[in-house]
């Protein structure tokens, strides 16, 4: 009686074609989308570099040629539209928190996940009009809260879920062994949970800020624009993304130059960003 080894029984064989074939068309999918990356990025730093500069972004010298009486709109980057959007993640975190730890089988829980995820799916263009309707239309003028409730709107459902869905991960073993030793549940959530999925959650805000940093439908219902230097959030400001939006359709070349940076300069704003949470995250699990 013959017995046939495992490498080479047709068993084996058909396996292994199989497992060649899935590995090369995974690998063929990666480079696929990686090359229409490299292609995105060489774009932008070949058509951004070009105007990024001290003297294109704080001298006004495209408008001054043709005799415009244009502000600067590069002077406000995108921070300041980060910032304002970003600012509502502790409310997220919170939620999240609330319910992973304190409420996952209520069915107040229940109802906030399902309209959670409802406005997770939900386009910006419908936020910004919503926003417009109960904002803008109420005080009879575009601002600068507006557009940063609108970014809120969009903001907070991320961190929801990221916040939730990281914290249910935390084995309970962890809670079960901060119970044994008489730990709040306060406590319990800070010191070890929170430690657990750190870099989850740095990850979900980190995702929420890369959706923000680039939206221009909800600005363009709530913040609208301005094409002067202005910090009144009671009033029509200058955003980023707006200002892409106008200087791209623009038939001037310079100012579509500033477009090609400012998009530059988002896309360097957020590769920050997550260049530092890969470093908050590596330092939460080695501590």
């Amino acid at each position: 009686m013959t017995m046939i080894s495992g490498a080479s029984s047709p068993l084996y064989a058909k396996r292994r074609r199989k497992n060649v074939i899935t590995m090369g068309l995974a690998f063929a999918a990666t480079a696929f989308g990686l090359t229409w990356l490299v292609l995105v990025l060489a774009v932008l730093l070949w058509n951004g570099f070009g105007g990024l500069s001290a003297g294109r972004v704080y001298r006004n010298d495209a408008a001054a040629r043709r005799g415009r009486r244009l502000a600067e709109p590069n002077r406000r980057q995108p921070g300041h539209d980060i910032a304002r959007g970003g600012s509502r993640t502790p409310l997220g975190i919170l939620a999240g928190t609330y319910m992973a730890e304190y409420g996952r089988y209520d069915k107040l829980s229940s109802v906030v996940r399902f309209i959670n995820d409802i406005l997770l799916s939900a386009p910006s263009i419908v936020i910004g009009l919503f926003i417009y309707e109960i904002m803008v239309a109420q005080m009879g003028h575009f601002s600068g809260w507006a557009g940063a409730m609108s970014l809120a709107v969009i903001v907070v459902p991320v961190v929801v879920r990221t916040t939730e869905d990281m914290l249910i991960l935390v084995p309970d073993t962890l809670r079960e062994a901060a119970a044994s030793i008489g730990l709040p549940r306060s406590l319990m959530i800070r010191r070890v949970a929170y430690r657990a999925a750190r870099a989850g959650m740095i990850t979900g805000v980190l995702l929420a800020i890369a959706r923000i940093s680039g939206e221009t439908a909800p600005l363009l219902f709530t913040a609208l624009n301005n094409q002067f230097w202005s910090l009144d959030m009671n009033a029509p400001v200058s955003s980023l993304p707006v200002v892409i939006f106008q200087f791209a359709l623009s038939p001037y070349k310079d100012w579509q130059d500033l477009a090609w940076t400012g998009a530059l300069i988002i896309t360097l704003a957020v590769l920050a960003l997550s260049i530092i949470a890969r470093f908050l995250g590596a330092q939460s699990k080695s501590s």
